[in-house]
């Protein structure tokens, strides 16, 4: 019985304490996701890497070497030479500085003006919400890689080409999380705290600062992740399909577009897979990340 009872004891999971803050509580779910955990080093340790790429080594990405084209991997060259005989390792580097800072450029962009578009919207409601819901619609009926495709060509020359395809993103995707944030906005400004707050002559800014974000701010954590992931596989797909960043600039959809010549293809896969392993490696760790979470901020969750 005493065996019994142990082992249903060692099955049920440790609730955390109830003196412990909700943020607290999710910092301990998160830290006991071995998966999160793990995806959180390894997508740490590509950051690191690409953001220092300057000083983890000197090679010129730009430069042409004859002599070394279309290089196997080697000693020298750990994942051999592209056609113009540039490091393919090297470029691996700097294309995941390029990629890496769209995906955290656009995301912060759109969560940010998101988040403004949404909590005005929300808490005004009304005509001001109205009017901003309209808006917002009219910019998710745009068909995203399209509009994405003409306004990069229409902006390139005027701003530099990473930045005319950041500008572009943005602009034309932050409905989705203006959306989500009004619909937790409505539900959330009805609560008894918030009514006290206007009654004693609160104002809109610090009733929606103060009060109405920290109690949405994890639905905005949770999409926010998800953007990360989608942004970096949006800068991937143009780039490779010769709309994104510049043919000039190294990223991992420039490295991948090489692929698209059957002889790369089939007689050069050092150039082609380690960009797209990195890049799906990537993709999935932050999508771990994500659910971890969004599990370690859902309350009646104990995994």
């Amino acid at each position: 019985m005493e065996a019994l009872t142990e082992k249903n004891t060692n099955q049920t999971p440790s609730k955390p304490p109830k003196n412990m803050s909700p943020w607290a509580i999710a910092r301990r779910k998160f830290v006991r996701n071995k998966l999160a955990m793990t995806s959180s080093v390894f997508l740490l340790i590509v950051m690191i890497a690409s953001f220092l790429a300057p000083y983890i080594t000197t090679v010129d990405i730009s430069r042409v070497n004859l002599g070394q084209m279309s290089l196997p991997p080697s000693s020298e060259h750990w994942l051999g030479t592209d056609k113009s005989g540039r490091d393919v390792f090297v470029r691996l580097l700097y294309g995941g500085r390029v990629s890496l800072l769209v995906g955290l450029a656009c995301t912060f962009l759109i969560v940010v003006f998101g988040t403004i578009v949404g909590s005005i919207a929300g808490y005004f409601g009304g005509v001001v919400d109205s009017v901003l819901m309209r808006f917002t619609d009219f910019i998710l009926n745009f068909p995203f890689l399209v509009f994405v495709i003409v306004l990069n060509a229409i902006l390139f020359g005027h701003l530099s080409g990473v930045w005319v395809l950041i500008v572009v993103i943005s602009v034309l995707g932050w409905g989705g999380v203006a959306r989500l944030v009004r619909s937790k906005i409505l539900s959330e400004k009805e609560n008894e705290y918030i009514l006290a707050a206007i009654s004693i002559g609160c104002r809109p800014s610090k009733v929606i600062i103060k009060h109405l974000l920290p109690n949405v701010l994890s639905t905005i954590i949770v999409q926010a992740t998800i953007l990360f992931a989608t942004m970096i596989v949006a800068e991937s797909g143009l780039s490779y399909l010769g709309f994104g960043v510049p043919t000039e600039v190294p990223s991992w959809g420039n490295m991948l577009s090489t692929s698209r010549d059957p002889d790369v293809m089939q007689n050069m896969p050092w150039t082609w897979i380690p960009p797209a392993i990195v890049l799906t490696l990537t993709i999935l760790s932050i999508n771990f990340i994500g659910e971890g979470i969004k599990d370690a901020l859902n309350p009646k969750s104990y995994r």
